[in-house]
């Protein structure tokens, strides 16, 4: 079953009062009784995803109780004070990064796949056309900016200082930039799909999940896109200790089973690509 929350701060204030009583089902005590758990997910691929994994969790005694999520903040938020047993929406570095800054006592059970982000233009076909001094359009997120960076990186269209660590490279860590490329953070990440429809700037930067979610192919739309052997793995959370539960480790044998692996492949068509880590 999949719930929706989260788009206004007001709106989500009052669906996460209501959905309290909902939210931290007793888990199974081994009497046979149905095991339920909740786990909030990006609506696209994440909570799709999780969707086709339910006939197979289901016949293990587990049902998912799936929340879906539009923003970065919430999910883990809501893990934090138990209102979700799991969390599937973040890639691992992000996931590091928020529990160094939050203090979060998470751990990721695993890989589930990665989503190349890919670079879109409405007024340019390819990376060479894009003049000196466009303007790309990238996410105001901290967290994806380094990835960003080093995608622009690896395409030649940067290059980053010596030294920097690439996961958590900033704007102000570009040391060669022979296009004079203009490199705007000022947009959400769930607002570039917009600016790209817009035909805001030259360029914009799209998370893969967000691009699907807008009817977009990344492989098919984009003008490059992030090679497939990305580190940005998306992952489930779990508090530390949760890891090891029966439930969970079921999920993640669901999620890597060949059925689902096939569906990704099936279904995206290498804009999703599967793992098992």
């Amino acid at each position: 079953m999949k719930n929706s929350k989260k788009l206004l701060a007001g709106i989500l204030t009052g669906a996460l009062a209501l959905s309290l009583a909902a939210c931290g089902s007793d888990k199974d005590s081994g009497d046979g009784k149905e095991t339920t758990l909740t786990i909030g997910a990006s609506n696209v691929p994440h909570a799709k995803i999780l969707e086709k994994a339910e006939p197979i969790l289901e016949k293990e005694g587990i049902k998912l109780d799936i929340e879906t999520y539009q923003d970065y903040v919430l999910p883990n938020k809501d893990l934090e004070s138990k209102d979700l047993d799991a969390n599937f929406f973040q890639h691992k570095p992000y996931l590091e990064q928020q529990i160094k800054d939050n203090g979060y006592d998470f751990v990721s059970a695993g890989g589930v796949h990665i989503e190349p982000i890919g670079i879109y233009s409405k007024k340019h076909k390819t990376l060479e056309d894009l003049p000196k001094g466009a303007t790309i359009l990238i996410s105001n997120s901290v967290a994806d900016q380094g990835r960003i960076l080093t995608l622009l990186e690896t395409k030649g269209l940067i290059t980053l200082k010596e030294g920097v660590n690439k996961d958590a490279a900033q704007i102000k860590d570009i040391d060669k930039n022979p296009k004079d490329l203009k490199i705007d953070a000022k947009t959400a990440p769930e607002m570039l799909v917009q600016m790209y429809k817009n035909e805001e700037g030259d360029a914009v930067i799209i998370n893969s999940n967000y691009a699907i979610d807008a009817g977009l192919t990344p492989t098919k739309d984009s003008i490059s896109i992030e090679d497939s052997e990305s580190p940005y793995v998306n992952v489930i959370a779990v508090r530390k200790g949760d890891e090891d539960k029966k439930e969970i480790k079921e999920l993640m044998k669901a999620l890597h089973s060949k059925e689902i692996q096939d569906y990704i492949n099936e279904e995206w068509e290498g804009s999703v690509v599967p793992v098992k880590e």
